[in-house]
């Protein structure tokens, strides 16, 4: 049975409305102000909520915004109930998310359709959200155990292999043995620290105020020098100096440093990661009067347009045919990252003929 809050301060509308409510087997919660409501709605988590906007305490467009910046009532659908009907007032209640409108006087089948209807879409975003979560789950249980075995069986077969062997080995096969250890337990550590970042970033976003709060107290810096020193770095860890061309214009972001290089690591491994040797890797930075740019270019295997829609964390696309080492979490993370410092990122990709990964961020001069 779905709760529905009628929030009303007239009480024989408010009684009409509950009476009509409870006769078609929906519980009802009742407010006779916009104050008494908002607390009702945060300790009562109604389905759907029926709001008045003249009302005294607070206003039903005070009371919606103070719903929509609660992660706990963000997504509950909330029809508005107003004697006036000036094309101005309804678009002040869409701007401030309001899901629905009714004027006075309203029909019961008006009522009970507009309900129907918002409660319908309701019932499909929250089955979308958990066939999301659903998958991101599926894709943990997939590959995140592939992730972690492989760094962790080397670290354990070598360090078995040392301590059996040490009386017999050279110096140098301890050496090798050695490193091959250390390797496997940076790529250990570097996924966990990915991970645990990935978890952090989802808590951020989807705290409106915190966002507010990050974007207005981060830093500005010049960005060049960050692009050039880790893309020439990654090119030469991979024997690939020859394949990158980098094309960039000095440019200001207000972003801490380590976040962008986190950005500029995870794209430019991509595109060295399904590319081939030998093939170019551009790298392209400018800037106009109010955004900054950046665009990776490779000519590489390239995603299909429902891969692009599906990025999301641990999704790895045609393992089957492509070795991929990574947990899938590199683009998630710049998404993130992104979006929380105000920009935007997108795809564009050819199958079989090239990838850009473009991103746009507020351009801030010094």
């Amino acid at each position: 049975m779905n709760t529905i809050l009628i929030i009303e301060d007239e009480e024989q509308i408010r009684e009409n409305v509950e009476e009509i409510l409870q006769l078609s087997d929906f519980k009802t919660l009742i407010a006779p102000n916009g104050k008494i409501g908002l607390e009702i709605a945060k300790a009562k988590l109604p389905d759907l909520i029926i709001c008045d906007i003249m009302m005294p305490e607070l206003d039903g467009y005070s009371l919606l915004s103070a719903l929509r910046q609660n992660e706990a009532t963000l997504n509950i659908p909330l029809i508005f109930v107003t004697a006036k009907a000036d094309r101005s007032d309804f678009r002040q209640g869409m701007e401030f998310g309001a899901d629905d409108y009714l004027t006075k006087p309203f029909t019961t089948e008006e009522l009970l359709n507009a309900i129907a209807t918002r409660l319908q879409k309701q019932s499909l975003v929250q089955r979308q959200s958990q066939a999301k979560l659903d998958e991101l789950r599926m894709n943990i249980a997939h590959s995140l155990p592939h992730e972690l075995n492989t760094p962790l069986n080397g670290i354990i077969g070598m360090s078995q292999l040392l301590v059996d062997n040490c009386r017999v080995m050279r110096e140098s096969e301890e050496i090798e043995i050695a490193e091959l250890i250390y390797t496997s337990a940076n790529r250990l550590n570097r996924l966990a620290q990915r991970f645990l970042l990935y978890s952090d970033l989802e808590l951020i976003i989807r705290d409106d105020k915190k966002v507010r709060q990050i974007q207005q107290e981060s830093d500005k810096f010049l960005v060049q020098r960050v692009i050039s020193e880790i893309c020439l770095q990654k090119a030469r860890e991979l024997s690939r100096a020859k394949d990158l061309t980098l094309e960039l214009q000095e440019s200001t972001v207000q972003m801490p440093e380590d976040k962008l290089s986190i950005v500029i690591e995870e794209l430019i491994d991509n595109a060295f990661k399904f590319s081939l040797p030998g093939s170019e890797v551009r790298v392209i930075s400018n800037c106009d009067s109010s955004k900054f740019y950046l665009h990776i270019v490779d000519n590489g295997k390239g995603m299909m347009a429902e891969e692009i829609e599906r990025i999301g964390a641990f999704i790895q696309f045609n393992r089957k045919f492509y070795e991929q080492q990574g947990s899938g979490l590199g683009l998630s993370i710049v998404q993130h990252i992104v979006k929380l410092y105000g920009g935007k990122l997108t795809i564009n990709s050819i199958p079989e003929q090239q990838t850009i990964v473009s991103i746009v961020l507020p351009y801030r001069p010094m």
